[in-house]
Protein backbone atom coordinates (compact mmCIF):
# COMPACT_ATOMS: atom_id res chain seq x y z
CA UNK A 1 0.00 0.00 0.00
CA UNK A 2 1.31 3.45 -0.95
CA UNK A 3 0.89 6.37 1.45
CA UNK A 4 0.01 9.72 -0.15
CA UNK A 5 1.00 12.94 1.62
CA UNK A 6 -1.50 15.66 0.69
CA UNK A 7 0.19 19.07 0.94
CA UNK A 8 -1.68 22.39 0.55
CA UNK A 9 -2.79 25.52 2.30
CA UNK A 10 -5.29 24.15 4.77
CA UNK A 11 -8.00 26.78 4.42
CA UNK A 12 -8.00 27.17 0.63
CA UNK A 13 -8.07 23.42 -0.16
CA UNK A 14 -9.94 22.07 2.89
CA UNK A 15 -12.84 20.70 0.79
CA UNK A 16 -10.53 19.05 -1.77
CA UNK A 17 -8.46 17.34 0.93
CA UNK A 18 -11.57 16.03 2.66
CA UNK A 19 -13.14 14.66 -0.54
CA UNK A 20 -9.86 13.12 -1.67
CA UNK A 21 -9.36 11.27 1.61
CA UNK A 22 -12.96 10.03 1.58
CA UNK A 23 -12.72 8.84 -2.03
CA UNK A 24 -9.49 6.91 -1.43
CA UNK A 25 -11.03 5.26 1.64
CA UNK A 26 -14.21 4.21 -0.17
CA UNK A 27 -13.05 3.33 -3.67
CA UNK A 28 -12.71 -0.50 -3.85
CA UNK A 29 -9.44 -0.33 -5.79
CA UNK A 30 -7.86 2.72 -4.16
CA UNK A 31 -8.45 1.58 -0.60
CA UNK A 32 -6.36 -1.52 -1.29
CA UNK A 33 -3.56 0.48 -2.89
CA UNK A 34 -3.48 3.91 -1.22
CA UNK A 35 -3.73 5.58 2.16
CA UNK A 36 -4.12 9.38 2.01
CA UNK A 37 -2.54 11.39 4.82
CA UNK A 38 -4.32 14.66 5.58
CA UNK A 39 -2.75 16.69 8.38
CA UNK A 40 -5.85 18.01 10.12
CA UNK A 41 -7.56 14.59 10.14
CA UNK A 42 -4.66 12.23 10.81
CA UNK A 43 -2.48 14.00 13.37
CA UNK A 44 -3.28 13.74 17.06
CA UNK A 45 -2.26 16.70 19.22
CA UNK A 46 1.33 16.24 20.40
CA UNK A 47 4.00 18.14 22.33
CA UNK A 48 5.94 18.90 19.14
CA UNK A 49 6.05 21.86 16.79
CA UNK A 50 3.65 21.57 13.87
CA UNK A 51 6.40 21.76 11.25
CA UNK A 52 8.25 18.88 12.92
CA UNK A 53 5.12 16.76 12.87
CA UNK A 54 4.23 17.23 9.20
CA UNK A 55 7.81 16.75 8.01
CA UNK A 56 8.07 13.54 10.07
CA UNK A 57 4.86 12.28 8.47
CA UNK A 58 6.09 13.23 5.02
CA UNK A 59 9.15 11.01 5.48
CA UNK A 60 6.82 8.03 6.03
CA UNK A 61 5.01 8.58 2.73
CA UNK A 62 5.56 7.21 -0.77
CA UNK A 63 3.95 9.99 -2.85
CA UNK A 64 3.91 13.76 -2.39
CA UNK A 65 0.71 15.31 -3.74
CA UNK A 66 0.95 19.14 -3.75
CA UNK A 67 -1.92 21.53 -4.38
CA UNK A 68 -0.94 25.07 -5.45
CA UNK A 69 -3.57 27.81 -5.49
CA UNK A 70 -3.71 31.53 -4.95
CA UNK A 71 -2.85 31.72 -1.26
CA UNK A 72 0.65 31.15 0.11
CA UNK A 73 -0.48 30.30 3.64
CA UNK A 74 1.17 30.55 7.03
CA UNK A 75 4.86 31.48 6.99
CA UNK A 76 7.41 30.21 9.52
CA UNK A 77 10.24 32.26 11.02
CA UNK A 78 12.13 31.96 7.75
CA UNK A 79 9.16 33.21 5.74
CA UNK A 80 8.47 29.79 4.11
CA UNK A 81 5.03 28.18 4.01
CA UNK A 82 4.42 24.53 5.08
CA UNK A 83 3.52 23.58 1.50
CA UNK A 84 6.81 24.86 0.08
CA UNK A 85 8.76 23.35 2.98
CA UNK A 86 7.12 19.98 2.37
CA UNK A 87 7.86 20.19 -1.36
CA UNK A 88 11.53 20.93 -0.70
CA UNK A 89 11.80 17.96 1.71
CA UNK A 90 10.09 15.59 -0.75
CA UNK A 91 12.55 16.77 -3.44
CA UNK A 92 15.50 16.14 -1.13
CA UNK A 93 14.23 12.65 -0.23
CA UNK A 94 13.48 11.72 -3.85
CA UNK A 95 9.80 11.03 -3.15
CA UNK A 96 7.68 11.01 -6.34
CA UNK A 97 5.88 14.37 -6.62
CA UNK A 98 2.53 15.10 -8.19
CA UNK A 99 1.56 18.78 -8.34
CA UNK A 100 -1.75 20.33 -9.35
CA UNK A 101 -2.41 24.02 -9.91
CA UNK A 102 -5.79 25.66 -9.44
CA UNK A 103 -6.41 28.98 -11.16
CA UNK A 104 -4.86 30.50 -14.26
CA UNK A 105 -4.96 34.22 -13.33
CA UNK A 106 -1.46 35.07 -12.13
CA UNK A 107 -2.63 38.49 -10.94
CA UNK A 108 -4.77 36.88 -8.26
CA UNK A 109 -1.95 34.68 -6.99
CA UNK A 110 0.02 35.71 -3.87
CA UNK A 111 3.53 36.84 -4.93
CA UNK A 112 5.24 34.17 -2.82
CA UNK A 113 2.86 31.53 -4.20
CA UNK A 114 3.71 32.69 -7.70
CA UNK A 115 7.41 32.47 -6.87
CA UNK A 116 6.92 28.97 -5.44
CA UNK A 117 5.09 27.93 -8.59
CA UNK A 118 7.87 29.28 -10.79
CA UNK A 119 10.49 27.13 -9.07
CA UNK A 120 8.44 23.96 -9.51
CA UNK A 121 9.60 22.00 -12.51
CA UNK A 122 7.05 22.17 -15.29
CA UNK A 123 7.17 18.42 -15.89
CA UNK A 124 5.99 17.78 -12.31
CA UNK A 125 2.73 19.69 -12.83
CA UNK A 126 0.12 17.17 -13.79
CA UNK A 127 -2.77 19.55 -14.46
CA UNK A 128 -4.03 23.15 -14.25
CA UNK A 129 -7.74 23.67 -13.64
CA UNK A 130 -10.20 26.28 -12.40
CA UNK A 131 -12.61 24.42 -10.09
CA UNK A 132 -12.54 21.78 -7.41
CA UNK A 133 -14.47 19.13 -9.37
CA UNK A 134 -12.05 19.25 -12.29
CA UNK A 135 -9.11 19.29 -9.87
CA UNK A 136 -10.30 16.10 -8.18
CA UNK A 137 -10.81 14.34 -11.50
CA UNK A 138 -7.27 15.25 -12.55
CA UNK A 139 -5.90 13.92 -9.27
CA UNK A 140 -7.70 10.60 -9.71
CA UNK A 141 -6.50 10.31 -13.32
CA UNK A 142 -2.90 10.93 -12.24
CA UNK A 143 -3.10 8.29 -9.53
CA UNK A 144 -4.37 5.79 -12.11
CA UNK A 145 -1.54 6.71 -14.46
CA UNK A 146 0.97 6.21 -11.64
CA UNK A 147 -0.38 2.72 -10.97
CA UNK A 148 -0.15 1.88 -14.67
CA UNK A 149 3.43 3.10 -14.82
CA UNK A 150 4.39 0.89 -11.89
CA UNK A 151 2.56 -2.17 -13.20
CA UNK A 152 -0.05 -2.24 -10.42
CA UNK A 153 -2.79 -1.78 -12.98
CA UNK A 154 -2.34 -3.92 -16.05
CA UNK A 155 -3.81 -3.49 -19.48
CA UNK A 156 -1.95 -6.44 -20.96
CA UNK A 157 -1.85 -10.08 -19.84
CA UNK A 158 -0.93 -10.90 -16.26
CA UNK A 159 2.15 -12.91 -17.14
CA UNK A 160 3.75 -9.92 -18.91
CA UNK A 161 3.38 -7.61 -15.90
CA UNK A 162 6.56 -6.92 -13.90
CA UNK A 163 7.03 -9.07 -10.81
CA UNK A 164 7.50 -6.58 -7.99
CA UNK A 165 10.49 -7.19 -5.77
CA UNK A 166 11.97 -9.96 -7.94
CA UNK A 167 15.59 -10.00 -9.10
CA UNK A 168 17.96 -12.34 -10.89
CA UNK A 169 18.89 -14.01 -7.60
CA UNK A 170 15.31 -15.36 -7.55
CA UNK A 171 15.84 -17.24 -10.83
CA UNK A 172 16.91 -20.90 -10.82
CA UNK A 173 19.75 -21.06 -13.34
CA UNK A 174 19.69 -24.87 -13.46
CA UNK A 175 16.03 -24.84 -14.46
CA UNK A 176 16.74 -22.32 -17.23
CA UNK A 177 19.62 -24.50 -18.50
CA UNK A 178 17.34 -27.56 -18.49
CA UNK A 179 14.73 -25.68 -20.46
CA UNK A 180 17.24 -24.33 -22.98
CA UNK A 181 18.57 -27.80 -23.78
CA UNK A 182 15.07 -29.23 -24.03
CA UNK A 183 13.94 -26.46 -26.39
CA UNK A 184 17.04 -26.99 -28.57
CA UNK A 185 16.41 -30.73 -28.75
CA UNK A 186 12.63 -30.76 -29.18
CA UNK A 187 11.87 -27.47 -30.95
CA UNK A 188 15.20 -26.75 -32.66
CA UNK A 189 15.50 -23.51 -30.72
CA UNK A 190 18.00 -21.25 -32.44
CA UNK A 191 20.40 -20.61 -29.59
CA UNK A 192 23.78 -22.00 -28.66
CA UNK A 193 24.57 -24.51 -25.94
CA UNK A 194 25.19 -22.92 -22.56
CA UNK A 195 23.21 -19.79 -23.45
CA UNK A 196 22.98 -17.53 -20.34
CA UNK A 197 19.59 -17.07 -18.62
CA UNK A 198 19.40 -13.39 -19.57
CA UNK A 199 19.63 -14.27 -23.27
CA UNK A 200 16.99 -17.00 -22.92
CA UNK A 201 14.69 -14.53 -21.20
CA UNK A 202 15.18 -11.95 -23.93
CA UNK A 203 14.30 -14.56 -26.56
CA UNK A 204 11.16 -15.46 -24.61
CA UNK A 205 10.33 -11.80 -23.81
CA UNK A 206 10.35 -12.61 -20.10
CA UNK A 207 12.37 -9.50 -19.20
CA UNK A 208 11.67 -5.87 -20.07
CA UNK A 209 14.09 -3.49 -21.79
CA UNK A 210 14.81 -1.94 -18.39
CA UNK A 211 15.70 -5.37 -16.95
CA UNK A 212 12.55 -5.98 -14.90
CA UNK A 213 11.53 -9.63 -14.68
CA UNK A 214 8.00 -10.54 -15.71
CA UNK A 215 5.58 -12.57 -13.64
CA UNK A 216 5.92 -15.37 -16.20
CA UNK A 217 9.69 -15.52 -15.57
CA UNK A 218 9.21 -16.20 -11.86
CA UNK A 219 6.37 -18.69 -12.37
CA UNK A 220 8.37 -20.67 -14.91
CA UNK A 221 11.92 -20.43 -13.57
CA UNK A 222 11.78 -19.04 -10.03
CA UNK A 223 13.63 -20.63 -7.13
CA UNK A 224 10.51 -20.11 -5.04
CA UNK A 225 7.60 -18.88 -7.21
CA UNK A 226 5.19 -19.08 -4.27
CA UNK A 227 7.16 -16.30 -2.56
CA UNK A 228 5.58 -13.97 -5.13
CA UNK A 229 2.43 -15.91 -6.07
CA UNK A 230 0.94 -17.60 -3.01
CA UNK A 231 -1.91 -19.29 -4.87
CA UNK A 232 0.26 -20.73 -7.65
CA UNK A 233 -0.25 -24.34 -6.65
CA UNK A 234 -2.05 -27.50 -7.74
CA UNK A 235 -4.14 -29.40 -5.20
CA UNK A 236 -4.67 -33.06 -6.05
CA UNK A 237 -7.19 -35.30 -4.29
CA UNK A 238 -8.42 -38.85 -4.77
CA UNK A 239 -11.88 -39.55 -3.40
CA UNK A 240 -13.56 -42.82 -2.54
CA UNK A 241 -16.62 -43.26 -4.76
CA UNK A 242 -18.29 -40.64 -6.92
CA UNK A 243 -18.79 -37.84 -4.39
CA UNK A 244 -16.68 -35.80 -2.00
CA UNK A 245 -16.82 -37.74 1.25
CA UNK A 246 -14.06 -37.71 3.82
CA UNK A 247 -11.68 -39.25 4.40
CA UNK A 248 -9.85 -38.72 1.12
CA UNK A 249 -7.95 -41.65 -0.27
CA UNK A 250 -5.03 -39.36 -1.10
CA UNK A 251 -4.29 -35.62 -0.99
CA UNK A 252 -1.26 -33.64 -2.18
CA UNK A 253 -0.45 -29.95 -2.75
CA UNK A 254 2.19 -29.37 -5.40
CA UNK A 255 4.21 -26.15 -5.64
CA UNK A 256 7.36 -25.02 -7.42
CA UNK A 257 7.64 -23.90 -11.03
CA UNK A 258 4.88 -24.47 -13.55
CA UNK A 259 6.93 -27.33 -15.01
CA UNK A 260 7.27 -28.93 -11.56
CA UNK A 261 3.55 -28.69 -10.87
CA UNK A 262 2.56 -30.05 -14.29
CA UNK A 263 4.84 -33.09 -13.90
CA UNK A 264 3.80 -33.81 -10.30
CA UNK A 265 0.04 -33.47 -10.87
CA UNK A 266 0.18 -35.66 -14.00
CA UNK A 267 2.11 -38.34 -12.10
CA UNK A 268 -0.44 -38.15 -9.26
CA UNK A 269 -3.29 -39.07 -11.60
CA UNK A 270 -1.43 -41.69 -13.64
CA UNK A 271 -0.29 -43.52 -10.50
CA UNK A 272 -3.90 -43.85 -9.34
CA UNK A 273 -5.75 -44.96 -12.48
CA UNK A 274 -5.77 -48.42 -13.98
CA UNK A 275 -2.87 -49.48 -16.20
CA UNK A 276 -2.92 -52.51 -18.49
CA UNK A 277 0.29 -54.05 -19.82
CA UNK A 278 0.13 -56.04 -23.04
CA UNK A 279 2.43 -58.70 -24.50
CA UNK A 280 5.75 -58.24 -26.28
CA UNK A 281 4.41 -59.82 -29.47
CA UNK A 282 4.97 -56.62 -31.46
CA UNK A 283 8.30 -55.56 -29.95
CA UNK A 284 10.76 -55.78 -27.11
CA UNK A 285 8.71 -53.50 -24.87
CA UNK A 286 5.28 -54.51 -23.64
CA UNK A 287 2.65 -51.87 -24.50
CA UNK A 288 1.20 -49.96 -21.54
CA UNK A 289 -2.24 -48.39 -21.68
CA UNK A 290 -3.83 -46.23 -19.01
CA UNK A 291 -7.60 -46.25 -18.69
CA UNK A 292 -7.45 -42.50 -19.45
CA UNK A 293 -4.71 -41.97 -22.05
CA UNK A 294 -1.57 -40.35 -20.67
CA UNK A 295 -1.78 -37.67 -23.36
CA UNK A 296 -5.27 -36.72 -22.15
CA UNK A 297 -4.24 -36.43 -18.50
CA UNK A 298 -1.12 -34.39 -19.33
CA UNK A 299 -2.91 -32.06 -21.77
CA UNK A 300 -5.76 -31.39 -19.35
CA UNK A 301 -3.44 -30.50 -16.48
CA UNK A 302 -0.95 -28.45 -18.51
CA UNK A 303 -3.83 -26.61 -20.19
CA UNK A 304 -5.17 -25.57 -16.77
CA UNK A 305 -1.70 -24.42 -15.67
CA UNK A 306 -1.12 -22.45 -18.87
CA UNK A 307 -4.44 -20.60 -18.94
CA UNK A 308 -5.44 -20.05 -15.30
CA UNK A 309 -5.83 -16.59 -13.78
CA UNK A 310 -2.74 -16.14 -11.61
CA UNK A 311 -4.11 -12.96 -10.03
CA UNK A 312 -6.85 -15.05 -8.42
CA UNK A 313 -6.47 -16.30 -4.85
CA UNK A 314 -7.86 -19.66 -5.96
CA UNK A 315 -5.71 -22.59 -7.05
CA UNK A 316 -5.98 -25.40 -9.58
CA UNK A 317 -7.77 -28.49 -8.25
CA UNK A 318 -7.34 -31.98 -9.70
CA UNK A 319 -9.86 -34.47 -8.32
CA UNK A 320 -9.99 -38.18 -9.12
CA UNK A 321 -13.27 -39.95 -8.41
CA UNK A 322 -14.13 -43.57 -9.11
CA UNK A 323 -15.98 -42.54 -12.29
CA UNK A 324 -14.29 -39.33 -13.48
CA UNK A 325 -11.35 -36.94 -13.41
CA UNK A 326 -12.23 -33.31 -12.66
CA UNK A 327 -9.87 -30.36 -13.18
CA UNK A 328 -10.82 -26.88 -11.98
CA UNK A 329 -8.80 -23.77 -12.65
CA UNK A 330 -9.59 -20.18 -11.65
CA UNK A 331 -10.30 -17.80 -14.49
CA UNK A 332 -12.31 -17.76 -17.67
CA UNK A 333 -12.09 -19.08 -21.21
CA UNK A 334 -10.81 -16.31 -23.48
CA UNK A 335 -13.68 -13.96 -24.46
CA UNK A 336 -13.06 -14.74 -28.14
CA UNK A 337 -14.09 -18.37 -27.54
CA UNK A 338 -17.13 -20.18 -26.16
CA UNK A 339 -16.74 -23.60 -24.50
CA UNK A 340 -18.26 -25.36 -27.52
CA UNK A 341 -15.69 -23.71 -29.83
CA UNK A 342 -12.89 -25.71 -28.21
CA UNK A 343 -14.35 -28.97 -29.55
CA UNK A 344 -13.71 -27.96 -33.17
CA UNK A 345 -10.91 -26.23 -35.05
CA UNK A 346 -10.21 -22.83 -33.53
CA UNK A 347 -7.51 -20.20 -33.30
CA UNK A 348 -5.26 -20.00 -30.26
CA UNK A 349 -6.13 -17.32 -27.68
CA UNK A 350 -3.86 -17.89 -24.66
CA UNK A 351 -4.74 -16.01 -21.49
CA UNK A 352 -1.04 -16.00 -20.58
CA UNK A 353 0.84 -15.76 -23.91
CA UNK A 354 4.35 -15.69 -22.43
CA UNK A 355 3.69 -18.77 -20.31
CA UNK A 356 2.03 -20.54 -23.25
CA UNK A 357 4.94 -19.79 -25.57
CA UNK A 358 7.51 -21.08 -23.06
CA UNK A 359 5.51 -24.27 -22.46
CA UNK A 360 5.33 -24.69 -26.23
CA UNK A 361 9.10 -24.32 -26.57
CA UNK A 362 9.50 -27.09 -23.95
CA UNK A 363 6.95 -29.20 -25.87
CA UNK A 364 4.48 -29.26 -23.00
CA UNK A 365 1.72 -27.81 -25.23
CA UNK A 366 1.01 -27.01 -28.88
CA UNK A 367 0.73 -23.47 -30.15
CA UNK A 368 -2.02 -23.52 -32.77
CA UNK A 369 -5.07 -24.27 -30.67
CA UNK A 370 -4.88 -28.02 -31.32
CA UNK A 371 -4.27 -29.14 -27.75
CA UNK A 372 -7.90 -29.46 -26.68
CA UNK A 373 -9.10 -30.95 -29.95
CA UNK A 374 -6.31 -33.54 -29.65
CA UNK A 375 -7.50 -34.28 -26.11
CA UNK A 376 -11.04 -34.88 -27.38
CA UNK A 377 -9.77 -37.11 -30.20
CA UNK A 378 -7.64 -39.17 -27.79
CA UNK A 379 -10.66 -39.66 -25.52
CA UNK A 380 -12.68 -40.95 -28.44
CA UNK A 381 -9.86 -43.26 -29.59
CA UNK A 382 -9.77 -44.77 -26.10
CA UNK A 383 -13.52 -45.38 -26.18
CA UNK A 384 -14.24 -42.65 -23.61
CA UNK A 385 -17.12 -40.16 -23.83
CA UNK A 386 -16.31 -36.61 -24.92
CA UNK A 387 -15.07 -34.52 -22.00
CA UNK A 388 -17.38 -31.96 -20.43
CA UNK A 389 -16.16 -28.34 -20.35
CA UNK A 390 -18.01 -25.74 -18.30
CA UNK A 391 -17.46 -22.06 -17.55
CA UNK A 392 -18.79 -21.07 -14.13
CA UNK A 393 -18.66 -17.66 -12.48
CA UNK A 394 -15.05 -17.88 -11.39
CA UNK A 395 -13.54 -21.03 -12.82
CA UNK A 396 -13.26 -23.38 -15.78
CA UNK A 397 -14.22 -27.00 -15.05
CA UNK A 398 -13.14 -29.95 -17.19
CA UNK A 399 -14.64 -33.41 -16.57
CA UNK A 400 -13.13 -36.55 -18.14
CA UNK A 401 -15.08 -39.77 -17.64
CA UNK A 402 -13.27 -42.93 -16.59
CA UNK A 403 -14.24 -46.24 -18.24
CA UNK A 404 -17.09 -48.11 -16.63
CA UNK A 405 -15.68 -50.74 -14.26
CA UNK A 406 -15.75 -54.29 -15.48
CA UNK A 407 -18.36 -56.49 -13.89
CA UNK A 408 -16.78 -58.35 -10.99
CA UNK A 409 -16.28 -62.08 -11.19
CA UNK A 410 -19.58 -63.69 -10.43
CA UNK A 411 -19.56 -64.78 -6.83
CA UNK A 412 -20.86 -68.33 -6.42
CA UNK A 413 -24.22 -68.30 -4.80
CA UNK A 414 -24.74 -70.38 -2.82
CA UNK A 415 -21.09 -71.02 -3.86
CA UNK A 416 -22.07 -74.05 -5.86
CA UNK A 417 -21.92 -77.71 -5.02
CA UNK A 418 -18.14 -77.69 -5.26
CA UNK A 419 -17.91 -75.44 -2.29
CA UNK A 420 -20.50 -77.46 -0.45
CA UNK A 421 -22.46 -76.43 2.55
CA UNK A 422 -19.50 -76.93 4.89
CA UNK A 423 -18.22 -73.38 4.42
CA UNK A 424 -21.58 -71.78 5.03
CA UNK A 425 -22.09 -73.90 8.11
CA UNK A 426 -18.59 -73.07 9.29
CA UNK A 427 -18.78 -69.33 8.72
CA UNK A 428 -22.39 -68.46 9.34
CA UNK A 429 -24.78 -66.11 7.57
CA UNK A 430 -23.12 -62.78 8.49
CA UNK A 431 -19.54 -63.63 7.40
CA UNK A 432 -20.89 -65.04 4.13
CA UNK A 433 -22.79 -61.80 3.49
CA UNK A 434 -19.64 -59.78 4.19
CA UNK A 435 -17.58 -61.92 1.81
CA UNK A 436 -20.12 -61.54 -0.98
CA UNK A 437 -20.32 -57.77 -0.52
CA UNK A 438 -16.56 -57.32 -0.48
CA UNK A 439 -16.11 -59.58 -3.50
CA UNK A 440 -18.37 -57.29 -5.52
CA UNK A 441 -16.93 -54.04 -4.11
CA UNK A 442 -13.33 -54.55 -2.93
CA UNK A 443 -12.94 -50.86 -1.96
CA UNK A 444 -15.89 -50.97 0.41
CA UNK A 445 -15.40 -49.59 3.92
CA UNK A 446 -16.51 -50.75 7.33
CA UNK A 447 -18.99 -47.88 7.44
CA UNK A 448 -20.45 -48.96 4.08
CA UNK A 449 -20.83 -52.54 5.32
CA UNK A 450 -22.59 -51.29 8.43
CA UNK A 451 -25.05 -49.37 6.26
CA UNK A 452 -25.66 -52.13 3.71
CA UNK A 453 -25.93 -55.07 6.13
CA UNK A 454 -27.66 -53.28 9.00
CA UNK A 455 -25.13 -54.44 11.60
CA UNK A 456 -23.13 -52.59 14.22
CA UNK A 457 -19.58 -51.49 13.48
CA UNK A 458 -18.30 -53.79 16.22
CA UNK A 459 -20.05 -56.79 14.68
CA UNK A 460 -18.62 -56.00 11.25
CA UNK A 461 -15.09 -55.59 12.62
CA UNK A 462 -15.28 -58.87 14.59
CA UNK A 463 -16.47 -60.80 11.54
CA UNK A 464 -13.79 -59.25 9.31
CA UNK A 465 -11.14 -60.20 11.87
CA UNK A 466 -12.41 -63.80 11.82
CA UNK A 467 -12.39 -63.91 8.01
CA UNK A 468 -8.86 -62.53 7.91
CA UNK A 469 -7.71 -65.05 10.48
CA UNK A 470 -9.27 -67.85 8.45
CA UNK A 471 -7.40 -66.63 5.38
CA UNK A 472 -10.56 -65.91 3.40
CA UNK A 473 -9.95 -62.17 3.36
CA UNK A 474 -6.75 -60.17 2.97
CA UNK A 475 -6.03 -56.46 2.88
CA UNK A 476 -4.15 -55.14 -0.13
CA UNK A 477 -2.47 -51.78 0.45
CA UNK A 478 -2.86 -49.36 3.36
CA UNK A 479 -5.93 -48.85 5.54
CA UNK A 480 -6.70 -45.70 3.55
CA UNK A 481 -6.42 -46.18 -0.17
CA UNK A 482 -6.16 -49.98 -0.21
CA UNK A 483 -8.83 -52.61 -0.86
CA UNK A 484 -10.00 -56.05 0.23
CA UNK A 485 -9.33 -59.28 -1.61
CA UNK A 486 -11.44 -62.37 -1.14
CA UNK A 487 -9.37 -65.56 -1.49
CA UNK A 488 -11.06 -67.96 -3.93
CA UNK A 489 -8.67 -70.93 -4.41
CA UNK A 490 -8.82 -72.66 -7.77
CA UNK A 491 -9.25 -75.96 -5.98
CA UNK A 492 -12.74 -74.92 -5.04
CA UNK A 493 -12.05 -75.30 -1.32
CA UNK A 494 -11.61 -71.99 0.50
CA UNK A 495 -8.64 -71.62 2.80
CA UNK A 496 -9.47 -72.61 6.34
CA UNK A 497 -7.45 -71.73 9.40
CA UNK A 498 -9.08 -73.25 12.49
CA UNK A 499 -8.67 -71.69 15.87
CA UNK A 500 -5.17 -71.83 17.30
CA UNK A 501 -4.28 -75.26 18.67
CA UNK A 502 -6.95 -77.15 16.72
CA UNK A 503 -5.40 -77.21 13.22
CA UNK A 504 -4.25 -80.47 11.69
CA UNK A 505 -1.64 -80.72 9.02
CA UNK A 506 -2.96 -82.38 5.84
CA UNK A 507 -2.61 -86.12 5.99
CA UNK A 508 -0.40 -86.12 2.88
CA UNK A 509 2.32 -84.42 4.88
CA UNK A 510 2.12 -86.88 7.74
CA UNK A 511 1.30 -86.45 11.39
CA UNK A 512 4.91 -86.70 12.43
CA UNK A 513 5.91 -83.88 10.13
CA UNK A 514 3.22 -81.62 11.55
CA UNK A 515 4.39 -82.30 15.09
CA UNK A 516 8.00 -81.49 14.19
CA UNK A 517 7.18 -78.30 12.24
CA UNK A 518 5.06 -76.58 14.83
CA UNK A 519 1.67 -75.04 14.26
CA UNK A 520 2.80 -71.74 12.65
CA UNK A 521 5.01 -73.40 10.03
CA UNK A 522 2.27 -75.96 9.42
CA UNK A 523 -0.28 -73.21 8.81
CA UNK A 524 2.10 -71.45 6.39
CA UNK A 525 2.68 -74.70 4.53
CA UNK A 526 -1.04 -75.34 4.34
CA UNK A 527 -1.68 -71.80 3.05
CA UNK A 528 0.97 -72.01 0.34
CA UNK A 529 -0.27 -75.41 -0.77
CA UNK A 530 -3.71 -73.93 -1.36
CA UNK A 531 -2.60 -70.50 -2.68
CA UNK A 532 0.90 -70.73 -4.19
CA UNK A 533 1.03 -67.02 -5.12
CA UNK A 534 0.25 -65.78 -1.63
CA UNK A 535 2.72 -63.10 -0.53
CA UNK A 536 4.44 -62.83 2.84
CA UNK A 537 2.35 -59.73 3.56
CA UNK A 538 -0.90 -61.63 2.94
CA UNK A 539 0.34 -64.54 5.04
CA UNK A 540 1.14 -62.20 7.90
CA UNK A 541 -2.34 -60.69 7.69
CA UNK A 542 -4.09 -64.04 7.46
CA UNK A 543 -2.13 -65.63 10.32
CA UNK A 544 -2.12 -62.60 12.56
CA UNK A 545 1.66 -62.50 12.95
CA UNK A 546 4.37 -60.12 11.78
CA UNK A 547 5.82 -60.25 8.29
CA UNK A 548 9.26 -60.78 9.83
CA UNK A 549 8.00 -63.90 11.60
CA UNK A 550 6.53 -65.20 8.34
CA UNK A 551 9.85 -64.67 6.56
CA UNK A 552 11.76 -66.57 9.27
CA UNK A 553 9.41 -69.56 9.02
CA UNK A 554 9.61 -69.53 5.22
CA UNK A 555 13.41 -69.50 5.40
CA UNK A 556 13.26 -72.53 7.68
CA UNK A 557 10.84 -74.37 5.40
CA UNK A 558 13.04 -73.64 2.37
CA UNK A 559 16.13 -74.87 4.23
CA UNK A 560 14.30 -78.11 5.06
CA UNK A 561 13.32 -78.57 1.41
CA UNK A 562 9.59 -78.37 2.11
CA UNK A 563 9.01 -75.36 -0.19
CA UNK A 564 10.77 -73.92 -3.20
CA UNK A 565 10.35 -70.65 -5.07
CA UNK A 566 9.42 -70.94 -8.73
CA UNK A 567 10.13 -67.83 -10.76
CA UNK A 568 11.13 -64.33 -9.57
CA UNK A 569 10.24 -62.68 -6.26
CA UNK A 570 7.58 -60.67 -8.07
CA UNK A 571 5.42 -62.75 -10.38
CA UNK A 572 6.59 -66.17 -9.24
CA UNK A 573 4.93 -68.64 -6.85
CA UNK A 574 5.64 -71.13 -4.09
CA UNK A 575 5.69 -74.89 -4.55
CA UNK A 576 5.10 -77.19 -1.58
CA UNK A 577 7.08 -80.46 -1.76
CA UNK A 578 4.70 -83.27 -0.73
CA UNK A 579 7.04 -86.14 -1.43
CA UNK A 580 8.61 -86.05 2.00
CA UNK A 581 9.21 -89.50 3.41
CA UNK A 582 10.79 -88.47 6.64
CA UNK A 583 10.39 -85.78 9.18
CA UNK A 584 12.79 -82.82 9.00
CA UNK A 585 15.73 -82.97 11.38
Amino acid sequence: MKRIFVSSVQKEFAGVRRLLKRYVARNPAYRRLFDAFVFEEDVVAADRRTDEVYLAELRKCDIYLGLIGNEYGFEDSSGVSPTEREYDEATRLGIPRLLFVRGRDSARRHPKEAAFLSKVSADLIRARCDDESTLLLEIYASLDALLLEEGVYRLGPFDAAPCEGAGWDDIDGAKVAWFAERARALRNADWSAGIPPASVFRHLKLVSASGRLSSAALLLFGRDPQQFFLSAEVKCAQWYGTERHKPMLSYQIYKGTLFDMADAATAFVLSRINLSVGTRAAGIEAPREYEIPQTVVAEAIVNAIAHRDYSSTGGIQVELFSDRLVIRNPGRIHPALAPEDLFREHSSYPNNPLIADTLYQAKYIERFGTGFTDLVADCRSAGLPDPILEQTRGEVVLVIRRPAPKAPEKFPDPWGEKWGERLGERLGKTPMAILKTIHGTPETTTAALVASLGLSRTAIEKNIARLRKNGLLVRVGPARGGHWQVVLPTSGIPLQFPEKGTEKLPEKLGVGLGERLGETSARILDALRETPRMSTAHLATALGISQTAVEKHIARLRAQGLIVRVGPARGGHWKVILQQTRSPQ
